[in-house]
């Protein structure tokens, strides 16, 4: 029996967040963190394509620092809840700025580049984790769902400037000024995190630590997926998300030019947008979570369409109106705190978020796959039937549970 604690009756405002001066230095160097990856990330691939002239080279230049979070995410984790949550930001802020740094320098061939790159990723996991775990102790009620809300638009928004930034930047001083750049940024997180941060200790200290850190995250990771409260809101997190990513994995085949490609891309984001805006800002807490198997609906009935021939308007509209079911993720964010054991509560945000990025990174892969044979439209239409069924089938998990006890302190 699925246990937690009621919803919060105060909704929360952004005003109320932004009153809080610890989290406005977190949002802040989030923001910037965000702005330079983007950059760093595109400007890495120009540069790789300039010297090798391969587009495959180019291709995992742009992926190299996403990719190994996956690897750090099975591996790693545990320090998110060993160290100190102020000390693993700033520590990984700079070691950023030290690989930017090296990058920009230009000493190093596009193969030892993006080995670099792939190395320093593999941390990056802990730093999120410890991020994301940090937000509750700053937020309570619903203003932590509603930060999460916030920093989820953030994430989108900043992205976007990034790419907007980043092409500037690189038309304007090339790319390796643009990495010079980019380690001003990771500079300027760092700082924000260290004078805008309380140094708070440890989740796991003394007699909590057990063995190495890889054997650790193991071991948590299998006790948080052996609890069924845990692992049902963790299913219910990934799989009715990633099938719809896996649709979007074929928008440009299914729109077959990249301009028509683009007002997809941006209408999907743009939905996903206005769904954590309308749904964290406008909708009353327990109306959130009794909404949420409901949103979860609206990732798939939308892409049934695709079976059809769809003008690109009408297909926008769909795609946007499938992405703003992504806002589910909402209701399911407070039940998943309270689900959680306080003192692996990085690595089960952790957890939450690698399981997230494989499950979406291997159904845009399978739907590429199916694309080979299938029409592009069929195969849309087909994932989000697939994420359809998921939903249905973990509606139990995605609706708010009966009783509302704590199950953890």
């Amino acid at each position: 029996m699925t246990i937690t604690s009621a919803a919060p009756t105060d909704q929360a405002t952004f005003r109320d967040l932004f009153a809080v001066g610890e989290f406005r230095a977190l949002f802040a160097s989030y923001g910037i963190f965000m702005i330079g990856e983007t950059v760093k990330m595109l400007a890495l691939s120009v540069l790789v394509y300039q010297r090798t002239n391969s587009p495959l080279l180019a291709a995992l230049a742009y992926v190299a620092g996403f990719l190994p979070s996956v690897v750090g995410g099975m591996f790693l984790l545990a320090y998110a809840d060993r160290w100190r949550p102020r000390t693993v930001m700033v520590g990984y802020d700079l070691i950023r700025v030290v690989t930017v740094v090296v990058l920009a320098i230009g000493v190093l061939p596009p193969v030892g580049a993006l080995a670099l790159v792939f190395t320093v990723g593999l941390v990056s996991p802990v730093a999120a984790a410890a991020r994301t775990a940090l937000l509750p102790d700053l937020l309570a009620g619903d203003r932590y769902v509603l930060g999460r809300a916030l920093f989820t638009i953030t994430a989108g928004a900043t992205q976007v400037l990034g790419f907007a930034v980043g092409g500037a930047l690189i038309g304007l001083l090339g790319p390796y000024g643009a990495l010079w750049i980019t380690a001003v940024t990771c500079l300027t997180s760092a700082v924000l995190i260290r004078f805008g941060l309380s140094d708070r200790p440890a989740r796991v200290v003394g007699a909590a630590v057990t063995g190495g850190a890889v054997r650790e995250t193991w071991r948590v990771n299998r006790r948080l997926l052996a609890d069924p409260p845990v692992r049902g809101l963790l299913l219910a997190t990934w799989l009715p998300g990633a099938l719809l990513v896996g649709a979007e994995g074929v928008v440009v085949p299914y729109a077959g030019g990249e301009g028509a490609a683009g007002v997809l891309f941006m209408a999907g984001a743009g939905g996903m947008l206005l769904g954590d805006l309308v749904v964290g800002r406008w909708v009353a807490p327990a109306r959130r979570e009794s909404l949420t198997p409901w949103l979860a609906l609206l990732l798939g009935v939308p892409m049934l369409a695709f079976v059809a021939d769809l003008g690109l308007l009408v297909a926008a509209v769909l795609f946007g109106a499938a992405t703003f079911g992504f806002s589910y993720h909402l209701g399911l964010a407070r039940r998943f705190l309270d689900a959680v054991p306080a003192d692996r509560r990085g690595q089960a945000f952790g957890l939450s978020h690698m399981g997230m990025m494989t499950g979406q990174g291997l159904a845009a892969g399978a739907a590429g796959l199916v694309a080979e044979w299938v029409a592009p439209g069929l195969v849309m239409a087909g994932f989000g039937a697939l994420s359809l069924a998921a939903t249905l089938l973990l509606w139990r998990q995605l609706r708010v549970p009966p009783m509302n006890v704590p199950r953890h302190a």
